[in-house]
């Protein structure tokens, strides 16, 4: 059963005969006749009674024309929301963002996305990036920022490669130099992030390889937070320059990193081999269109 049959009986019944079908179907007649009889053969049934130039519907086609009209309405549904998917008039995506730095990274970006596609709606989850690899891979999330690594369940697009810098307290020994090796902070206390946080194994990573194992102050996953426990004297913190930068406060000394070369490289992941919806696509463009200044 075709929709091309279905349209031709719908046509011909609300026309009142073959001829007038025929012309709004811009076909001849005898396609019309034709396509009417083999949707009867496809279902076994008559659907109409011809009377000279009159027709009049069996019990049977009155039931499928009721049927026929609902399947051609729905089929218009389909279509038009098919194309309004193409055309970003309508869809969700089912975002995840690093929960830190998302107000220095994102929220431009967010608010761009939402202005050109008001009608898509965003489902947004924040997370450290173990979290949000995790509910990518069970699909709970199309999309999501995560530190770049090397993984084969996942396809990545770049989006930022920022170096760490250092918090200190405003009193600390080496709060007035300009730069610092991490070796020289073995004596202060860390601040350290979330176990959801892969920057954490990381950093913990770069202390072992420079001789120490840092002495933990805290854990939190919070930007502000942990600059305020800077700024209070409980230790040190290496944050993304884009984030470091916007934490200066009093009590809180900027340093750069000048060894090892640490860095917070975010790309957006995605299952290997997914199908990606419209408005997942559109927001990988917007992040190539405006990368991070």
């Amino acid at each position: 059963m075709e929709f091309k049959q279905l349209r031709s009986f719908v046509e011909v019944v609300h026309q009142g005969g073959f001829t007038q079908a025929a012309k709004v179907l811009h076909a001849s007649q005898s396609a019309v006749s034709k396509q009417v009889a083999q949707l009867e053969q496809r279902l076994g049934v008559q659907l109409l009674e011809r009377l000279g130039p009159h027709i009049r519907l069996t019990d049977a086609g009155a039931l499928v024309l009721r049927r026929a009209e609902e399947m051609l309405r729905l089929h218009r549904d389909l279509l038009n929301e098919l194309d309004d998917l193409g055309q970003l008039a309508r869809g969700e995506l089912r975002l995840g963002l690093p929960l830190l730095g998302s107000d220095a990274l994102f929220a431009r970006l967010f608010a761009e996305y939402r202005r050109r596609y008001p009608n898509i709606v965003v489902h947004l989850q924040e997370g450290g990036s173990l979290s949000i690899e995790q509910l990518v891979l069970t699909g709970e999330l199309e999309l999501g920022g995560s530190l770049t690594r090397s993984d084969p369940a996942f396809e990545t697009q770049p989006f930022c490669n920022e170096p760490m810098e250092v918090l200190l307290p405003a009193d600390h020994p080496l709060a007035g130099q300009a730069d610092v090796a991490l070796a020289e902070l073995a004596d202060t206390p860390f601040l350290l992030y979330q176990q959801s946080f892969i920057l954490n194994d990381r950093l913990l990573s770069a202390c072992r390889e420079a001789g120490f194992t840092p002495r933990e102050a805290g854990r939190s996953g919070q930007a502000d937070f942990l600059a305020a426990l800077v700024a209070a004297g409980q230790g040190v913190v290496l944050l993304p320059r884009v984030v470091a930068r916007g934490l200066q406060r009093p009590g809180v000394a900027l340093l750069k990193l000048r060894e090892p070369d640490l860095r917070w490289d975010i790309a957006f992941i995605w299952r290997s081999g997914a199908y990606l919806s419209r408005a997942a696509q559109a927001w990988l463009a917007l992040l190539r269109e405006k990368p991070l200044l």
